[in-house]
């Protein structure tokens, strides 16, 4: 870094040696005081750099130019009167050991040596801007705070006298970069240094404002909790009419529940809750033999409407083949009949309402579609002898179904009941309602009505109901592919009986029947599933394999009574 440098002791960047040396003058006799100050003007004058081994240029004596001739004297502004100028002074010749010797090559941008100012040294005075040479210029500002205490004030000269200059900008005022650090008075707006007076005043000033601020928040919270100091009024939407679309489940609900009713059943140490449905104005009404069954021949059973009145009821009659019931109430009136539908043109897919009382929650309304058709399902069997199990053709729906929706309508969108709810799937013990109490798994199954209207109207006019038959014992041990013949009766007689609907058509014992009507029977109870779902004397075509040969042959069903 010291490559073309000068040696020998290094100088300070802040103590650089003057360009030439001039000879010291005489101290001047002080100004008198009754005269006001002038201000001189001291002329400095570039000199070029002396190389080694040259002389010196001479200094110009005050008073005199640079060319030698006297300089002209400037006249003294009015009011005031200049004092003579000191006797010339003869210079000295300095010789070649006083000339000093430049430590570094000349600057051309007077930059100090060695690079710029480090962080320890005082940086140079801030340089306000300077206007164009020529340009008037008022004199500074009487109190400048940068000019320091030291120097005349000055005030404007005019045509009547001195005269006071405002003050410049308070921007310019406020911050100095290029201040010597350390700590700074804090300036007011005028500049001036500010006292505890304004301190204390913006203390005091902004206390009342942080105490506004947290009055007013306070407030603000307060209201925002407790909707004001008024009483509390929240909004809410004014009575509508009421109605609502007739195939919305609200409109199917509203139509259907003046005719559904709640059954309670006692009798025989037992005791049971069901629902039901109006048939007719007569006051018949159908449920399922599951509900009325605790009764027995001497129960009694009770029916609560939808809108709180009650009455006692009479078994009609029941079949658990079917698993219906019907029950008539009397001496009431105003009965509405709930319109009955056609099962046979409900499609997957359709939406249905399921109402009844789950739990003995009466006038309880579900909704959901229809999940599949011609499910075959059995429910009952507690008996052992299978004498109350049932053979349903089940509709299945994801309608919720709890225990107590028993003998309830499952209605289709226009309030017309397509079925009645008979059993769901649960979770923890299979089929039936008896037996699994943990609510609805979205697996309910209900009576097509169609086979149900049939029922009824047998049970209300004979007080039984009547069972489709084709005249064979089925293996119901047999763990194959379709349901087969059994070799004997269950009492040991045969298992064709003779001049029945399946010796006429020709089935032998053995034989595996594989369809009916050309739809597949995959076990024995598939097989009385789809019987029951038709009338006596309906013609049914069955398909069966005998010795490996697929035949196909036509059965007209028989007729035998329920229990």
């Amino acid at each position: 870094m010291d490559d073309g440098k000068p040696s020998g002791p290094k100088a300070k960047w802040w103590s650089r040696p003057s360009v030439g040396h001039e000879t010291p003058r005489e101290p001047e006799a002080p100004p008198s005081t009754d005269r006001a100050p002038v201000e001189e003007r001291t002329a400095v004058e570039e000199r070029p750099p002396v190389e080694d081994g040259q002389p010196a240029p001479e200094a110009p004596a005050p008073g005199v130019s640079a060319a030698g001739a006297p300089a002209p004297e400037a006249p003294a502004p009015e009011g005031l009167t200049r004092e003579a100028p000191p006797a010339p002074v003869t210079p000295v010749e300095p010789g070649p050991q006083d000339r000093p010797r430049p430590l570094h090559e000349p600057d051309a941008y007077s930059t100090p040596p060695y690079g710029g100012p480090g962080p320890w040294a005082p940086a140079p005075p801030v340089q306000l801007p300077t206007p164009a040479h020529g340009t008037p210029m008022a004199p500074p500002y009487a109190q400048d705070p940068y000019a320091g205490s030291a120097g005349p004030q000055v005030l404007a000269q005019g045509p009547a006298g001195p005269a006071a200059v405002s003050p410049p900008s308070p921007q310019w005022l406020r911050y100095d970069p290029w201040s010597t650090p350390g700590p700074q008075q804090p300036l007011t707006q005028c500049g001036e240094p500010g006292g505890k007076r304004r301190r204390a005043g913006t203390a005091a000033v902004a206390a009342l404002v942080f105490a506004g601020c947290v009055f007013g928040g306070a407030v603000g919270a307060y209201i925002e909790r407790n909707g004001g100091f008024s009483t509390v009024e929240l909004p809410q939407a004014g009575p509508e009419s009421g109605g609502r679309a007739p195939e919305s489940v609200a409109g199917i609900a509203a139509s259907a529940l003046p005719s559904v009713v709640t059954l309670h059943v006692s009798g025989e140490g037992e005791q049971g809750t069901g629902t039901g449905f109006v048939l007719d104005q007569r006051g018949h009404i159908l449920t399922n033999n599951h509900v009325v069954q605790p009764a027995g021949s001497s129960g009694e059973i009770s029916v609560t409407f939808s809108g709180g009145e009650t009455a006692s009821a009479k078994l009609v009659g029941k079949d658990s083949g079917y698993d219906l019931a019907v029950v008539k109430v009397t001496g009431v009136t105003g009965l509405k009949p709930l319109p009955l539908g056609n099962s046979d043109n409900v499609q997957v897919g359709d939406p249905v309402v399921a109402i009844g009382a789950p739990f003995d929650l009466s006038n309880t309304v579900t909704s959901g579609i229809i999940s599949a058709k011609q499910r075959p399902i059995t429910a009952g069997g507690e008996k052992g002898d299978g004498s109350d199990i049932s053979y349903v053709d089940a509709l299945q729906t994801d309608a919720p179904i709890n225990p107590g929706n028993s003998g309830g309508p499952l209605v289709d969108s226009k309030a017309r009941v397509i079925g009645i709810n008979s059993a769901i799937r649960a979770a923890d013990s299979g089929t039936g309602l008896g037996a699994g109490q943990s609510g609805s798994i979205g697996l309910g199954f209900a009576i097509p009505i169609n086979q149900g209207k049939r029922v009824a109207e047998e049970l209300i006019n004979t007080g039984r109901a009547t069972h489709p038959i084709i005249g064979v014992s089925l293996d119901m041990e047999y763990a194959g592919d379709g349901a087969r013949v059994g070799a004997k009766a269950a009492d040991g007689g045969r298992a064709v009986t003779a001049d029945g609907p399946g010796d006429r058509a020709g089935i032998k014992p053995g034989d595996v029947i594989t369809q009916v009507d050309k739809e597949r029977v995959h076990s024995g109870e598939e097989l009385i599933v789809k019987i029951r779902a038709h009338r006596p004397g309906d013609k049914l075509e069955l398909t069966l394999v005998r010795g490996g040969e697929e035949r196909t042959m036509s059965l007209t069903l028989g007729s035998a009574d329920g229990s």
